[in-house]
């Protein structure tokens, strides 16, 4: 069996899914060039281009809303905060919009996202 890291497997995973799907794109900050705060989106920027993975300003609740909005118009988007610690600040995207927008609207309308948010100390 083969041994990789978590962020190996999270790396793969995703690029796997942005490889079978052209409506998945990554978010986030500083995920670009610099590959995220952790290392996890590095390269990925290469393979996908800027389009794909996108950086975004530092504005949580900003990115959370754009990935709700872009989620609702059919894109697949993987949503990155930095620091799972930030998270608070985008409660009302994630809880008011993606998390209840399908049941108010009937299951008419979905917001199939991902949300990322690492956590822990160090860098490992």
């Amino acid at each position: 069996m083969r041994e990789i890291t978590y962020l190996e497997a999270v790396r793969e995973a995703m690029s796997q899914m942005m490889r079978e799907n052209d409506d998945v794109f990554i978010m986030g900050e500083d995920i670009g060039v610099y590959g995220g705060a952790f290392g996890v989106t590095r390269g990925m920027i290469e393979e996908f281009g800027a389009e794909r993975v996108r950086n975004t300003p530092i504005s949580e609740s900003g990115i959370s809303g754009a990935a709700v909005g872009a989620a609702l118009t059919g894109m697949r988007p993987i949503l990155e905060l930095q620091f799972s610690d930030f998270i608070t600040i985008a409660t009302d995207q994630i809880v008011n919009q993606a998390a209840k927008i399908r049941y108010m609207y009937g299951g008419k309308a979905k917001v199939p996202m991902v949300l990322r948010t690492p956590a822990g100390s160090g860098t490992g």
